[in-house]
């Protein structure tokens, strides 16, 4: 058992001392998601590079031979239920899922919280930045792919009939996919910060969102692994601290009564 001062500390309890203030915390998060969104904004546009780029990435994976996204479609294509509840789990899991963890964390694990906002954060400011770079239409609105778009099709959709005019979100900036890094950093995060033995039943979320992503044409797979390279460098780069060792107080220095004092020094004087 381990103490802190005289008390005894749980080593499953959270550490408060690691947890950064609430308010700055929420300003902060509010903030990164504020500029995720408007980058992306800022990112819309180039149409005709898009589709050019569509095209390289296309022809790119099957010249290595990578599975063809139709593969994984037309699996949800069988069944219009199956379809609807990918349609759905790509439009309403992705924002969620993630604030809750970092609330969850905040909470339990403070200091596992202040690691995943970091690593989240540089993820997503380093995908902002290729899709400045790297405009790309993704495989629904790809001809040669010749894939379906499955939320205009069969519903719920998150993004508008037009692409160049969508002013909601960037149709453009598949590439890399931060609805699967984000689920990936979900899935590894909760699978640190738990002891569990079911905690690895977390990655179905990342697996999920890989096969809904692909299935429903709005990734492609290199959208997916380029993220994840993004993500396992910047986790070399930004390792978890180890939390300080709480070590038990030093006792107080023995004091030996006034009267012991005059004893010794009365006999040290008969002596001489």
């Amino acid at each position: 058992m381990k103490y802190a001062g005289n008390k005894p500390v749980d080593p499953a309890s959270p550490d408060t001392t690691a947890r950064p203030p609430l308010v700055r915390e929420l300003l902060l998060v509010a903030g990164l998601f504020l500029v995720y969104k408007l980058g992306r904004q800022a990112a819309n546009g180039h149409m005709d590079e898009a589709f050019r780029n569509g095209d390289r990435v296309w022809d790119l994976e099957r010249v290595v031979h990578l599975p063809g996204e139709g593969a994984v479609q037309r699996l949800l294509l069988h069944n219009e239920t199956l379809i609807h509840l990918a349609n759905t789990y790509y439009a309403t899991v992705h924002f969620p899922a993630t604030v809750l963890f970092l609330a969850w964390l905040y909470w339990r694990r403070p200091r596992h919280y202040v690691w995943s906002r970091r690593v989240l954060a540089v993820l997503t400011g380093a995908a902002l930045a290729l899709h400045l770079l790297f405009p790309l239409a993704p495989p629904r609105l790809l001809a040669a792919a010749h894939l379906v778009d499955t939320g205009r099709v069969y519903g719920p959709s998150v993004y508008g009939a037009r692409p160049a005019a969508d002013s909601m979100a960037n149709q453009f900036a598949a590439m890399p996919s931060l609805h699967f890094g984000w689920a990936v950093m979900v899935g590894v995060g909760l699978v640190v910060a738990t002891r569990s033995r079911l905690r690895w039943l977390w990655l179905l979320h990342p697996a999920i969102t890989l096969f809904v992503i692909v299935g429903t044409a709005n990734h492609y797979w290199l959208d997916s692994i380029v993220v994840a390279a993004l993500l396992a460098v910047i986790l070399a780069a930004l390792p978890l601290r180890r939390a300080e060792p709480v070590r038990p107080p030093l006792p107080w220095p023995s004091v030996v009564p006034q009267r012991e004092h005059s004893t010794v020094y009365a006999a040290s004087g008969a002596r001489r």
